[in-house]
This record gives C-alpha cells, sequence and structure tokens, in this order.
C-alpha cells in the first residue's frame, strides 16, 4: 500500500506514540475534540510523551492550521480501538472546554478542507455517515466515519461535532463531486435521492440536524429546534414559512484582524478589510458557513463579519 500525507499541513511533530505501518488500507474518517482551544504546537508537545500514550494523525488548531503528528502510513493511538486506528484517519480539532465543545469557524472549515483532501488522495469517493453505533463500527450500508464514543465511555467528539458529521459527510460529498450524501439522521447509511433537511438556512450545511424521507419528521425535528427550518432537496424551506432575526443590534468586535466578507460564510471572498476593535452596527443576521454564532451585515455596507468574534450590547 503507497502512501501519501496532506499537503495542507503546516506544522509537523511526529510522535513516538504509534504503531509503525498500519496493517489496513485508508478507508475511514474519526474525528476527534481536543477540549481545548489549543494552537496545533501545543497538541503537538501533547503528544510528544511516551507517557501519554495518544496521538492522532492530524490536528486542527484554533486558527483553522493544520498539524501532523502521525504520518500516514502509520497507525496513530487515537479512538482506544486498535482496528479502527489502523483503517482510519484521525483528527483531532481545537474545541471549547465543555458541551457541546464547539469549534471555532476557523477550525471548522480547516477540518472541511482536511478530509477532503484525505478522502481525494486515498480513494474515499464518498462519506457515509450513521447514527446507528452498530452500522458505523461494523461499517454497514457503506458508513465509514466512526467516532471515539463507538469504542470508549467518551463523550468525544462531543455533541457539537457528533451533530454536525452528516453535515460534514454532505459538504466534502459536494467536493468530491458527489452530491448525493446520506445525513444519516435516521440510523442508516443507505442513499436517498430525494431527503428533507432540518437547517438554520440551505447554505448552512453545517448547521443540518437531520435529513428526513418523511417530511412530517423533518417538521417535528424543526419545531424542537427554534431557528430551524425544514427544506427540500432543491433547497426550497417548505417549513415553516418564514423567520426572522432580532435586528438592528450592536456588536462590539473583540479582536483587531476581523475579516469582512462579501457575503455570510467562509466560502464567500475577504474584502480585504478588517473591522479592528470597537463597536459595529449588524443591520441583518444569518448563520452561514464556517460560523458558530452566525454571520453579520455591517451597516457601513462594507460586509459581512462573523459574530465568533464579537459579544452584542
Amino acid at each position: 500500500m503507497a502512501f501519501t500525507n496532506s499537503p495542507l499541513v503546516s506544522y509537523t511533530k511526529i510522535s513516538p506514540n504509534k504503531t509503525v505501518n498500519r496493517n489496513h488500507a485508508i478507508d475511514t474518517i474519526t474525528i476527534h475534540c481536543v477540549v481545548g482551544q489549543c494552537t496545533v504546537e501545543r497538541l503537538g508537545e501533547i503528544f510528544a510523551p511516551t507517557s501519554r500514550q495518544a496521538s492522532s494523525n492530524y490536528g486542527v488548531g484554533l486558527d483553522g492550521r493544520i498539524g501532523m503528528y502521525v504520518e500516514e502510513k502509520d497507525r496513530s493511538w487515537c479512538s482506544s480501538n486498535a482496528a479502527n486506528d489502523h483503517r482510519a484517519i484521525t483528527i483531532e480539532v481545537a474545541s471549547d472546554t465543555k458541551e457541546p465543545y464547539a469549534l471555532t469557524s476557523a477550525a471548522y472549515a480547516a477540518l472541511l478542507d482536511l478530509v477532503t483532501d484525505i478522502c481525494k488522495r486515498n480513494g474515499i469517493k464518498k462519506l457515509v455517515w450513521s447514527t446507528s453505533k452498530n452500522e458505523r463500527v461494523n461499517h454497514l450500508n457503506g458508513c465509514n466515519m466512526t467516532v471515539h464514543r463507538d469504542y470508549a465511555n467518551k463523550s468525544c467528539p462531543g455533541t457539537y461535532l457528533y451533530e454536525r458529521h452528516g453535515a460534514i459527510a454532505a459538504e466534502v460529498n459536494k467536493r468530491l463531486g458527489n452530491g448525493t450524501a446520506d445525513a444519516g439522521s435516521q440510523g442508516s447509511g443507505s442513499q436517498a435521492t430525494e431527503m428533507y433537511r432540518v437547517r438554520k438556512t440551505w447554505a448552512d450545511a453545517a448547521s443540518q440536524k437531520g435529513a428526513f424521507k418523511v417530511l412530517a419528521n423533518a417538521k417535528q425535528c424543526a419545531d424542537k429546534n427554534p431557528g430551524y427550518s425544514v427544506f427540500d432537496s432543491a433547497g426550497k424551506a417548505v417549513y415553516p414559512a418564514t423567520s426572522s432575526a432580532a435586528v438592528p443590534f450592536l456588536a462590539k468586535v473583540v479582536i483587531s484582524d476581523l475579516n469582512i466578507r462579501t457575503g455570510p460564510g467562509t466560502n464567500y471572498a475577504e474584502t480585504g478589510k478588517f473591522t479592528g476593535k470597537g463597536i459595529f452596527t449588524i443591520v441583518e443576521e444569518r448563520s452561514g458557513q464556517g460560523s458558530v454564532k452566525g454571520w453579520g451585515r455591517l451597516k457601513s455596507g462594507a460586509g459581512w463579519i462573523s459574530l465568533d468574534y464579537c459579544e452584542k450590547t
């Protein structure tokens, strides 16, 4: 078996905690949460001591940089299960230290890029997620995404990432040229051509709570999650009819180099300008790609900013 490593890596610190030469082809992705908003350098330090007895193939820092700690040719010690780690690429992602263990928008965007790259280089043509543990651990119905909680008494990867695995698969499959991803909300890895998806907005795939064959079930899911709507396969909102946000409001930017973008998401281009620290008026609020809190449109007309780095005043 020939293995390569991701060209997206900007920092490398190989851990001694590994098994040289994995014994299975790479066909699985296992995403973990760090339980700490750390850098890739700090994660490398954590995995460096032999006493730690833990490692991962890759790590994503809170700023979106990607580190490598075990080459893809080798098995990391990450998921409390040797068989899984021999076939999986394991990824630790910087997160909050308490539930739901949320990620920064930069880390989430980088995670999508990294998983896409891993799939392309290793011939994984489609990611399939399932909410059924049995389907995950036994790779039934094409399921090729597992989580640490499958093999140990842990919450890893936390609620934030666990609930987004279907959305991660959908976005990566879109990038791979396969737009019929199964979001796995019904506990099955089987394919579906017509699904009702529950999201904040159609563009915000990361917010997806589930995908349902039955509209009534999708409506029930939306009712349990205020601010969410049901969309058909064409992206049309079918329930409820409208939604609104409490705007305008004042937002205090807490970092000096917050990018301004042309639209509400990291998939929109940067304008090349920064806000600087200060208080700004937001006249429109939307969910969008790569943000936990959402996006706000500046009253000045300069563009959109991520509300992850703002405090409402």
